[in-house]
């Protein structure tokens, strides 16, 4: 109000002459002292900000800031991929990556072998015990060359969705990036650093050059036009063979399935997930009810007269009563035999 403002100025006026000042010097003076205390605050935020940051240093979490890799940070990814960290490979984001335990790594640091790179290479930091090996290892993180990660159910999140769930990997993680950077010994790390890419270069050069070489392939001297035609029909020819070879067994067994059940099968693993040569391993099995019972059948097939032989050979007494009991006690060995085999064939 106006009677509030002009008792302000009453009790400015007042306190500028107990100072011996005019109005405008005093209020000059008031913006001074202003300006003073703000300064002092801003320093003394600057210096907590600088105590906390050195806190953070010595072990506390530190914020992870995206930009260009520290170079002591790769000098140590460098080091670390060099060894043997035992990775194995998970699934982060649907792509396969290689992970590792951190203790293996802290391992590594800590190693002679570290102390021999570090005499060839000043950008590596120094390690002298498992806190500083710890804080070299944190590196990594910093600038995002390795991240911790923890192991989650690849079907979670997908519970009343239309769409069918992920299909599982045998042996491979599927794991997420954790917020808390730590370096325990039991977390696990994904690398995000490939390190080199010379061998990809090395790839991609090679693969300029064959293209190069087929367009240019009206170029070619005549013997290597021939040559590539001779390996070209000879490879048609395999092919051909293979179809050929796949239809006649699938005849044979069809036949068989009628004429000798339960049906003989040519080569097979002809068909199955198996190496090239263990593909034509063995020659030929019956068809048998369980997957994979195939492959083991011909030895079953080979093992059950050797295990009835001597059955077979066994002397035959005299008289009709005493050939019937031995028939008879012939045929218990057989028929328990018989059976132990298809126990086999069952597992």
């Amino acid at each position: 109000t106006p009677e509030q403002i002009a008792m302000m100025q009453r009790q400015l006026a007042a306190e500028a002459e107990k100072r011996g000042l005019t109005v405008p010097q005093y209020i000059e003076q008031l913006k001074a002292q202003a300006m003073q205390q703000h300064q002092a605050q801003m320093q003394q935020q600057q210096q907590q900000q600088h105590q906390h940051n050195n806190g953070q240093q010595q072990g506390q979490p530190m914020p992870i800031n995206p930009g260009p890799p520290n170079p002591a940070a790769l000098a140590v990814a460098n080091f670390l991929k060099s060894q043997e960290l035992k990775p194995r490979t998970c699934i982060l984001d649907e792509k396969r990556k290689d992970m590792f335990r951190v203790k293996r790594a802290i391992r590594a640091l800590q190693s002679p072998a570290y102390v021999k790179a570090r005499s060839k290479n000043p950008l590596l930091p120094e390690v002298n015990d498992r806190a500083t090996a710890e804080n070299a290892f944190k590196l990594l993180p910093l600038s995002l060359l390795a991240l911790r990660v923890s192991k989650v159910d690849p079907t979670h999140g997908h519970e009343g969705h239309n769409h069918a769930k992920p299909k599982r990997v045998k042996g491979l993680w599927t794991v997420r990036i954790e917020q808390h950077q730590e370096a325990g010994d039991e977390h696990y790390y994904v690398w995000l650093y490939e390190g080199s890419q010379w061998k990809q270069k090395l790839y991609a050069v090679g693969a300029l050059l064959l293209v190069i070489a087929v367009v240019l392939f009206p170029l070619w001297p005549l013997f290597m036009r021939q040559g590539v035609w001779y390996l070209s029909m000879g490879m048609l020819g395999l092919i051909g063979l293979f179809f050929a070879m796949a239809l006649f067994r699938l005849i044979l067994f069809i036949i068989t399935m009628f004429a000798a059940p339960p049906g003989l099968w040519l080569y097979p693993n002809l068909f199955e997930d198996v190496g090239f040569f263990d593909s034509f391993k063995p020659l030929w099995a019956w068809q048998e009810g369980k997957k994979g019972a195939a492959g083991s059948s011909p030895t079953l097939e080979t093992t059950t007269p050797a295990q009835s032989a001597p059955v077979e050979s066994a002397p035959q007494p005299t008289g009709s009563a005493p050939a019937a009991e031995a028939g008879a006690i012939k045929q218990r060995p057989v028929a328990a035999r018989h059976a132990t085999v298809e126990e086999v064939e069952d597992e």
